[in-house]
Parts: structure tokens; C-alpha cells; sequence
């Protein structure tokens, strides 16, 4: 490298990154569009590799850009912690809305929660579950795990691992199959499957395409309801392995092509937040310890 490299110069690199374009960048930075892009320049002369790709619409990553995203936000979050080290932790202080799926609240979040209290006790959560996707940018909610990566938006984004799904039923239905059924040939078997409404998840459309027309012997709406169904001994249903294996449902085909990734979102404007910060990064621990439970079939489930 024959320019020097000046590590400030990577929020300039992630403002471009999460706006896709200079006036973007500059807003949020609060500096001038000529500054932005003249940093944008001296980076890439330090690391001698073009980041963006510029087009009409705006900037896109290059292969060697979309490599580095992930360091520099590593940098983003080394920054964050120096600055805050000296302060009190006490000072983590307030109320933070977080949305995301009943799934994964109920099972994993909520049971975590008494830890990030012990470590902020004036630290409050307002969890928000339900289908309905919330807005950041209404601010909704503070920050949100969801399945379904944001498009656009000034937002911050990291992925926190994957979701897995596998074919379960309960062992009671399983050992009543019809005998000398061939554990993948399933034409003769009940399945519980998504209602009409959600027929755009992952999960329907497998079944679906494994039905091939033939009706679910029951179909409902949430996650929650094919769980019991399968503990009930109704059929086989698509679930994620975690919340199956911790009922003791039986896998009979582990990998479905179906898995989710899981990804925090938070509004940019908020990233500095303490309060917003204590949280996802008591979710980023939370997600990493339970990588194992949430995609058992993966040594990198993310």
C-alpha cells in the first residue's frame, strides 16, 4: 500500500456500504458529499482495491468490498467498545423495543433476558412478537431479529446465524407408519402444514411441493400451533430443529432446503445508542453460544 491507511476512513466505507450513495453517506456522516468521496478515494488508494462499483443508481460492493464489510464493522464495534470503556455501566439506561418472532422470543430470548438485566438493572425491553414486520424507520421498534434481510434503509445489519428446519413427527407416529415404508417415500403419511395465508414462507412451499396436491390433514397459522399438532401425533411438520429436538419429536429428513437466516437490524441513527447497543450485543453472545441448537446440521451455520 503506498498511501497511509487512516482506520477513520472505514465509517466513510460503511456509510456507502449501508446507503449506496455518496449524498446517503454524507447525511449521515454530517459531512459534505466532495469529503465522502474524497475519503472513498484515499481508502482505496491506502488499500489498493476498488470497494464500489458506481452505477446511476448509486454504488454497489465490489467481490473484494463485500469481503471487508464484515471487518470493518468489526472495526465499527471496536470503536463503540473504547469509547464506552470507561464509562459506568450503570448508565445503560431506559427502554429498548425489540421485535421479533415468537419463535425465537419465547424459547431463546426471553430465558436470556435476567442476564442482561443482572448487567444493566435500569435497562428495560418491550418485546414485540407477531407476523406483522415492523418498521424501523417509523421506529416501531428499536431493533428487530428477523428471518428477512432488508433491502433499503439507513440500517445496520448483521446476520447472527442460520435456522434450521427438518421433517418431524412424534415417536408415536412414527413407529405406528405403515410398516416397510421407506423412511423417504412419504405418500402415505399425514402432514401438518401452513395456512393459505402463509403460503410464502420457506417452510410452505416445501410442503407444497412434497404434497403435490394432496391436502394437509391440518394446517394452521403459527409455529406454535404444528408444534403441539406434531406432539400430538397428527402428522409430520416442518420445524425448526431446535424448538423439535427440545420436544422430543423424532427427524426423519434433516435437511429440507429451507433454512433462514437469522439477521439483527437496527436503525442507523441508533447505533451509538448505549441502550440500544446493550442489547444487540447481548443478542450477537446469544445468537454465537446457540449457533450449535439453531443449526445443529452445520459447523458454520452462518
Amino acid at each position: 500500500m503506498h498511501d497511509t491507511l487512516l482506520w477513520d476512513d472505514a465509517r466513510v466505507f460503511l456509510a456507502i456500504a449501508r446507503s449506496g450513495t455518496l449524498s446517503g453517506a454524507a447525511h449521515a456522516l454530517r459531512m459534505g458529499v466532495a469529503t465522502v468521496s474524497r475519503r472513498l478515494d484515499r481508502l482505496e488508494a491506502a488499500l489498493g482495491l476498488p470497494l464500489f462499483s458506481r452505477h446511476q443508481q448509486g454504488y454497489r460492493l465490489t467481490d473484494d468490498g463485500e469481503a471487508l464489510l464484515e471487518r470493518a464493522e468489526a472495526l465499527e464495534h471496536a470503536g463503540l467498545a473504547f469509547g464506552e470503556a470507561g464509562q459506568q455501566r450503570g448508565q445503560v439506561a431506559g427502554t429498548v423495543r425489540l421485535a421479533t418472532a415468537e419463535n425465537l422470543a419465547n424459547p431463546l430470548i426471553i430465558p436470556s433476558l435476567p442476564t442482561l438485566f443482572a448487567q444493566h438493572p435500569e435497562l428495560r425491553v418491550d418485546l414485540v412478537t407477531g407476523v406483522q414486520t415492523v418498521n424501523l424507520h417509523r421506529r416501531d421498534a428499536d431493533l428487530a431479529v428477523r428471518m428477512v434481510k432488508p433491502d433499503a434503509g439507513n440500517l445496520t445489519i448483521k446476520r447472527l446465524g442460520t435456522l434450521g428446519f427438518g421433517l418431524y413427527g412424534a415417536r408415536t407416529y412414527v413407529d405406528t407408519r405403515q410398516a416397510g415404508t421407506d423412511v423417504a417415500n412419504f405418500e402415505q403419511d399425514d402432514f401438518i402444514g401452513w395456512s393459505e395465508s402463509n403460503g410464502h414462507l420457506p417452510a410452505a412451499r416445501w410442503m407444497t411441493r412434497m404434497l403435490r396436491g394432496r391436502p394437509c390433514r391440518l394446517e394452521t397459522g403459527t409455529l406454535a400451533a404444528q408444534l403441539a399438532a406434531a406432539r400430538a401425533g397428527m402428522g409430520l411438520a416442518v420445524l425448526p430443529h431446535f424448538l423439535a429436538r427440545q420436544t422430543g419429536l423424532v427427524c426423519l429428513q434433516p435437511e429440507l432446503g429451507v433454512d433462514q437466516p437469522i439477521w439483527l437490524v437496527l436503525h442507523s441513527d441508533l447505533a451509538h445508542s448505549r441502550r440500544v447497543r446493550a442489547v444487540a450485543d447481548h443478542l450477537i453472545a446469544l445468537f454465537e453460544h446457540s449457533r450449535a441448537a439453531l443449526h445443529p446440521l452445520s459447523g458454520d451455520p452462518s
